[in-house]
């Protein structure tokens, strides 16, 4: 699974002219599930995303989670974030999971959040969503479970 997360002061999804999902303070994640993707990468990159220490502590360094600042995180899914650019100049989708899967590692991902004691608001998978943040720092990070340290034997 891929994420690009920004840390926000503010954001909101709007579906048809109606907010689905809004948060004042903590994290707005852009998520996209790929071919291959299972319950295991969801789970994985909700842990990371929990415990990604980004936020400011009491010296202004970036040294805690969305757990320990008691925010929240508003999830969009973002198949775009599958695209392929490495040939001409129109992205392709392919590596995305098919919509049916992708939708279901959506909500498990966004359910491995919420077990990580952080409130979660969402958009509405597949729509067309207007997404509005207030970019806090601005701090934005790339996650891929594909970029995992390997295990040394």
């Amino acid at each position: 699974m891929r994420a690009l997360l920004q840390r926000v002061s503010a954001a909101s999804v709007t579906v048809d002219s109606a907010i689905t999902g809004e948060i004042v303070s903590g994290l707005l994640v852009l998520v996209c599930a790929m071919q291959g993707d299972g319950e295991a990468e969801a789970a994985q990159l909700a842990h990371k995303i929990s415990r990604l220490r980004i936020f400011r502590d009491e010296a202004g360094k970036m040294n805690r989670s969305v757990v320990d600042v008691g925010g929240a995180v508003l999830v969009v899914s973002q198949f775009t974030l599958a695209a392929d650019t490495r040939s001409g100049t129109r992205p392709g989708f392919s590596k995305a999971a098919s919509p049916t899967e992708g939708e279901r590692l959506y909500h498990c991902f966004c359910e491995n959040i919420r077990a990580s004691g952080v409130p979660v608001e969402t958009g509405k998978f597949g729509a067309d969503m207007k997404v509005s943040l207030v970019n806090d720092g601005p701090v934005t990070v790339w996650l891929d479970t594909e970029d995992r340290p390997s295990k040394t034997k």
